[in-house]
């Protein structure tokens, strides 16, 4: 089954300490790029979710949101000595560039992120909770991307098929279209009150049938649209493969399109430049494995 790159999924915890909260967003992207919001008491969690998102996913911009909100009640509050003198020495080298510098207000200190906290918080114990709440909130990701692989798989899948029904009808309106031409050959020259050599007519409609024969493009299609199916079936990281596909699938539509010497030929290769179109926007959102990953497979 093929996965998509656009997901959302939550995952939340309350605990003693607080409550605890992942967002995590995935988009299209050619390469795996992970943006993190932690909070400042959580950096240390920054290397070990980077490589949880490098081993589940592939591809995708994945956006990685926590949010803590601690519990406060029945706590007392105190202050970050070590932290706050350095907020103020900070604070005293700036104000020493101004020639009158305010004052500092205390306040102002105690509302820094950090200066002031709840007692008895313990900070191994909050990162393992939000590791292992992050790991459940990428599976649920993961599960995301794969729900909705298995749509797009389904929407190509339409298309293939009347993109079938188009090879097959073409194959019928060939010889039908080669009459037509002929007749219409014959009734220019019946108008024209002129002699036509039986003969060259022959060579005439030999090199219009050869000029416009389809068989092998056509031949082509059928043979990409099996393997397609196969790719989609296989399931993966099969993003590149498909887009791929697509290429040659668009190749054999302009070749079509470039032999057609009938209307209904002409619409028939639109109809399936545009059913190709379709399918390789659909594919931009299929994950594959980028070239980050194959460099680190190959080493």
């Amino acid at each position: 089954m093929v996965h998509s790159m656009t997901a959302f999924a939550r995952a939340e915890r309350a605990g003693t300490q607080g409550t605890l909260s992942w967002e995590l967003r995935s988009v299209n992207s050619r390469y795996l790029e992970p943006h993190l919001r932690l909070p400042e008491a959580f950096r240390d969690l920054e290397g070990a979710v980077r490589e949880a998102l490098r081993q589940g996913l592939s591809r995708g911009k994945v956006e990685c949101t926590l949010r803590f909100i601690e519990e406060t009640a029945g706590k007392p509050l105190q202050v970050d000595r070590e932290r706050a003198a350095q907020l103020v020495a900070a604070a005293e080298s700036v104000a020493s560039l101004i020639k009158q510098p305010a004052a500092l207000n205390p306040l102002e200190v105690l509302a820094w992120p950090g200066v002031l906290v709840a007692d008895a918080t313990d900070p191994q114990a909050l990162n393992s909770d939000a590791l292992a709440l992050f790991n459940q909130g990428l599976k649920e990701l993961k599960n995301g991307r794969e729900r909705e692989g298995a749509e797009l798989a389904r929407l190509i899948d339409e298309r293939l098929s009347s993109i079938e029904e188009d090879v097959a009808t073409l194959r019928e309106l060939v010889p039908q279209m080669l009459a037509t031409q002929r007749q219409k050959i014959l009734d220019r020259f019946a108008d024209m009150q002129a002699e036509l050599d039986p003969t060259r007519l022959e060579q005439e409609m030999v090199l219009l049938a050869q000029k416009s024969d389809v068989a092998e493009e056509l031949d082509r299609l059928s043979t990409h649209i099996i393997e397609v199916r196969r790719v989609l079936k296989s399931g993966g990281a099969a993003g590149r493969r498909l887009d791929f596909l697509m290429q040659e699938l668009n190749r054999e539509a302009n070749t079509l399109g470039s032999k057609a010497f009938d209307p209904r030929s002409t619409q028939a290769a639109v109809n399936l430049k545009v059913l190709i179109e379709q399918m390789r926007e659909q594919v931009q959102n299929i994950e594959s494995v980028s070239y980050t990953h194959l460099r680190a497979h190959e080493t």
